[in-house]
């Protein structure tokens, strides 16, 4: 059983707009600060926001500030990224995932979604 499924990937043009959602099973989101990584072909796997538990800080990449915005819904175990202004760059695969820590790094997170393709055309 997949504990975290994305969705709400598509095709958009630039300039346009996608939310992703992310749906934990169980408790994932009761125990852990959650973030949003993508990762572009031939690239390495990066990180895109993140959103602690109970304080719901946030803090995003650099490269999104302004444009993206995550937000969670404990109670619905849900994770969402909504993303405006959307450029082809912002072409990858984007995963949610459940992570020990807020930093922003791969290797602190434990549990991966399969991922949600979001391809932004010019």
């Amino acid at each position: 059983q997949a504990l975290l499924v994305e969705s709400g990937g598509g095709l958009v043009q630039d300039g346009g707009s996608l939310r992703l959602s992310c749906a934990a099973s169980g408790r994932l989101l009761t125990i852990y600060p959650t973030g949003w990584f993508r990762q572009a072909p031939g690239k390495e796997r990066e990180f895109v926001a993140d959103i602690r538990r109970i304080s719901r800080i946030t803090k995003y990449a650099d490269f999104v500030k302004g444009r993206f915005s995550v937000s969670r819904d404990n109670a619905k175990n849900t994770l969402f990224l909504q993303m405006n202004n959307l450029k082809p760059e912002g072409t990858a695969v984007y995963y949610c995932a459940a992570c020990r820590d807020s930093s922003g790094r791969v290797g602190a997170c434990d549990y991966w979604g399969q991922g949600t393709q979001v391809t932004v055309s010019s």
